[in-house]
């Protein structure tokens, strides 16, 4: 194997260790997003480039964003608690694995980058043949989370206090009458 991939299987191990050991949400997940990127090198080491394109997209990018955003905006508190002090650690983990990368690319031991070239038919015939209760299987995943976020999201409707009046027992031609006599 390659330093690369030691360096960086060595960074995504502490950086998942300070993960659970973080009591601070928004700590763990900047860890987490250096342990994602760790593993997105990995398998740029591996020769396995649009895997870790997409580790690094999906995952660092737009998920672990929108949990940092989901937690800052539920918990208004965790949010003065990321001060610039915290950001050190995955500062100097995250140019750890840049310079390993610069290294392994420079010195030519990255995996090779050569992709055959799939059509979207082969890929359907292979999700729908032979994998075709995984793709099920996911999709029912997925849905029963679409309908768990819309339970926890919805608001419920203000129930009616009572159907008199604004103004109570002297509102509307009552309190005319009351006022006249």
């Amino acid at each position: 194997m390659h330093l690369t991939f030691y360096v960086a299987g060595t960074i995504a191990i502490v950086t998942t260790v300070m993960v659970i050991t973080r009591r601070n949400a928004i700590h763990a997940l900047l860890y987490f997003i250096v342990s994602l990127i760790a593993v997105a090198v990995i398998f740029l080491d591996v020769g396995a480039p649009f895997v870790a394109v997409l580790e690094v997209i999906i995952y660092a990018g737009a998920i672990m964003v929108l949990f940092i955003f989901v937690i800052m905006l539920l918990s208004p508190a965790a949010s003065t608690l990321a001060r610039p002090s915290i950001w050190v650690g995955p500062a100097i983990l995250s140019v750890l694995l840049a310079v390993g990368v610069i290294y392994g690319i420079v010195g030519g031991q990255m995996g090779t980058f050569e992709v055959p070239q799939t059509t979207p038919k082969e890929i359907a015939l292979v999700l729908f043949g032979p994998y075709l209760l995984g793709v099920e299987l996911a999709s029912l995943l997925l849905l029963s989370g679409l309908v768990a976020a819309y339970h926890l999201g919805r608001r419920e409707k203000p129930k009616a206090i009572s159907d008199k009046p604004v103004g109570g027992t002297l509102g509307g031609r009552e309190r005319q009458t009351k006022e006249v006599s």
